[in-house]
């Protein structure tokens, strides 16, 4: 029965609604009468929960009570006035905060009329509206076994059910359907945190349910968006996302191949067994023309202390994949994913026909390298976006992603995977997040191949005394340090960043020296101080 035929029907008088005019359509399934302050144990979902307030004292009372019945997933709550005269404030309060559906009995309304109209309906539903219902899903079910894909599944969502229908991944972009971007990363962030599923999600743009698509590792998983609170009737989603799930599986079938063809391709060239010919054949058959522009990028997804769980390699794959919207196909390496990817994928086209235009001039030259800048960026910008996505939902997990330097031809693969992967052991080094090979060439490389332990036991060798003498004089001579290092040694510019006299980094810098027994004026010792702050 649906709340809205609860009120004005014949025999129950003045029922009214005070919270939930959104869900006038939510059914109920049943009735549970109670004045216990705490029916959770008793609660299965869906019911038209009816109390006399028995158990109201203060307004923490209807908070927790509420509390309880949100939790619980109850239809409604019906209030009577009998016990106080009245229904409370607070109590209406918490049921608008929790958006649950507040209905308010009035005295001459009885529990037990109330409860034989709810069982009545819901026991005798409209047959003629059931096979209605049954016939709209079994065409949906119908088209997607005779081979309906997701575009044409969402479509019919819309259609037969009047609801808005998409499929997304873990990492925010949009499978199938029409949703914005915004919403769609917002979408993926619930999906990922979401202790349970279905879970509705309320945006600006109204209520969606989201139902998991697949059993495989959340990180790499996609989740059934559908328009509206659809809580209350949960097989349907369930019967959707079924529906979704047969199709990820048939796409599934088509990518296993490719990602053999992949994983031989990264082997032959990592071998150096392959000469050039065969190399470009394999690039081929993995969808890269020999003569285009491309980059490498590697992937692992870790979850720090864990003893169990998917490779981090083929879940990284996995990832990889789902970022790039399932252009690219993954092979799974020794230390990580490798996945080739052409920058016309990405909207470049130009690069590759200025890169093989001939001639070249300067000004030519300037702009093809800038044009190549650009393309690592845009693909480095996209990858971050998408890690910070998947980050903010799995917060335990790390995400570490490394990215070559735009690549032309088959010779080039060998040296793009181990720079990507030098880049992704950089990530990895850094707790995770996207690195490019732009930053491998610098310190941060070389402090992040050293083990932990001995970078912080350098560290503190050389800046401990500057730790303690901080605290005990809350003094800022380890910030003076670093500032004064970024300014290569200007007096000057330090005073003016920190907003202190020069000469009080003068005497900071002195005592630096004094404690430490480095001369600041040494290169060996400005390099000694700035690695051990980098390492710290």
């Amino acid at each position: 029965m649906r709340i809205r035929e609860l009120i004005g029907t014949e025999g129950l008088g003045a029922v009214t609604l005070l919270t939930g005019d959104r869900h006038l359509d939510r059914r109920v399934t049943g009735v549970y009468i109670t004045d216990l302050p705490d029916p959770g144990r008793y609660l299965a979902g869906g019911e038209l929960v009816m109390t006399g307030l028995m158990w109201h004292r203060d307004p923490g009372d209807s908070r927790r009570f509420v509390e309880i019945l949100a939790a619980a997933g109850v239809g409604a709550l019906a209030a009577g006035r009998a016990w106080l005269g009245h229904v409370p404030g607070d109590l209406v309060e918490a049921c608008r905060e929790h958006d649950l559906p507040l209905l308010d009995v009035p005295e001459e309304v009885s529990f037990r009329t109330l409860s034989d109209v709810v069982e009545t309906r819901t026991s005798g539903v409209d047959a003629l509206d059931l096979r209605g219902e049954l016939g709209r899903h079994r065409r949906i079910v119908a088209a997607v076994a005779e081979g309906a894909d997701l575009e044409e599944l969402c479509a019919l969502i819309s259609g037969e059910l009047g609801m808005t229908g998409a499929v997304i991944s873990a990492v925010g972009t949009v499978v199938a359907g029409a949703l914005d971007e915004g919403t769609a990363a917002l979408l993926a962030r619930e999906y990922l945190a979401a202790t349970r599923l279905p879970h509705l999600v309320r945006t600006p743009g109204g209520p969606f349910t989201l139902f998991a698509v697949d059993r495989a590792h959340r990180a790499a998983g996609w989740a059934l968006v559908c328009g509206g609170d659809l809580l209350d009737r949960a097989d349907t989603g369930y019967e959707l996302a079924a529906c979704a799930a047969l199709e990820r599986s048939r796409r599934e079938e088509g990518r296993r191949v490719e990602r053999r063809l992949a994983e031989q391709l990264i082997g032959a060239a990592s071998s150096g067994a392959a000469d050039t010919a065969e190399l470009a054949a394999r690039l081929r058959t993995c969808g890269v023309d020999p003569t285009e522009s491309y980059a490498v990028v590697m992937a692992s997804v870790v979850r720090p202390g864990a003893t169990d769980g998917p490779d981090p390699a083929v879940l990284g794959g996995r990832v990889i994949e789902e970022m790039l919207e399932r252009r690219v196909v993954a092979a799974a390496g020794a230390d990580g994913a490798v996945a080739l990817v052409p920058l016309r994928t990405l909207g470049t086209d130009e690069i590759v026909h200025l890169q093989h235009s001939q001639p070249v001039h300067v000004q030519g030259r300037n702009r093809v390298q800038m044009q190549v800048q650009r393309s690592v960026r845009a693909l480095s910008d996209l990858l971050s976006r998408r890690v910070a996505t998947l980050q903010a939902g799995l917060p335990a997990s790390r995400v570490s992603v490394g990215v070559s330097a735009v690549l032309t031809g088959p010779g080039a693969v060998r040296g793009g995977a181990e720079e990507a992967g030098h880049a992704l052991r950089l990530a990895e080094a850094r707790g995770g997040g996207v690195v490019t090979s732009d930053e491998i060439y610098t310190h941060a490389l070389l402090l992040a191949t050293v083990p932990d332990d001995v970078r912080r036991s350098f560290a503190d060798r050389i800046l401990a005394p500057l730790f303690v003498y901080d605290r005990r004089h809350q003094s800022e001579l380890v910030r003076t340090l670093g500032t004064f290092l970024d300014c290569a040694g200007s007096w000057n510019l330090c005073a003016e960043r920190l907003h202190v006299h020069v000469n009080t980094v003068r005497y900071r810098i002195r005592r630096v020296e004094e404690l430490t027994g480095r001369d600041l004026s040494s290169m060996a010792d400005r390099v000694d101080l700035f690695l051990a702050l980098r390492a710290g």
